[in-house]
């Protein structure tokens, strides 16, 4: 999906694409943060469907950022080429729009992050994925402000 035929509008989900886990960050409904939301841990393609339907609903979600995993050198990889199918596979089951952002560096990104927090190696595994998530989606964020959003006073 093109950037022009995605919500410029509404609450959006940010998601770190596993084949075993999903990371989940949300935005506000003014499009100006993003927060780690969850760790999906994939089941079967019923429940999957299931669980991101009742995403849609309970967040209010109007569209989805989903990480591209892409080489240092700009190359898609296979990674790619899946989470591109989860996506189209995302959009139908949950009627709502998709669109991929570049995700190089998150992981690690993330992964420092949590290193910096002086957390057990079960604490940072527990936290990757929607950390990741999170990263991807504010990064998304800063580079596609929504339309509705006015800047606040500065005098706060």
């Amino acid at each position: 999906m093109s950037g022009h035929d995605f919500p410029e509008t509404g609450r959006v989900a940010g998601i770190d694409y596993g084949t075993v886990r999903i990371g989940v960050a949300v935005s506000d409904p003014k499009r100006l943060l993003a927060s780690p939301l969850e760790n999906y841990t994939r089941r079967s393609r019923e429940q999957d469907a299931r669980h991101f339907q009742k995403l849609v609903h309970a967040e209010q979600i109007a569209g989805f950022v989903i990480g591209l995993p892409i080489h240092a050198s700009g190359q898609e990889s296979r990674k790619s080429w899946e989470a591109r199918q989860f996506g189209q596979w995302l959009s139908e089951v949950t009627q709502r729009p998709v669109c991929y952002y570049d995700e190089r560096y998150t992981t690690s990104q993330a992964s420092e992050a949590l290193t910096a927090a002086d957390l057990t190696k079960k604490q940072r595994k527990k936290r990757l994925d929607k950390l990741a998530a999170q990263i991807i989606l504010a990064a998304f964020l800063e580079r596609h402000p929504a339309s509705n959003a006015e800047p606040g006073p500065l005098n706060d």
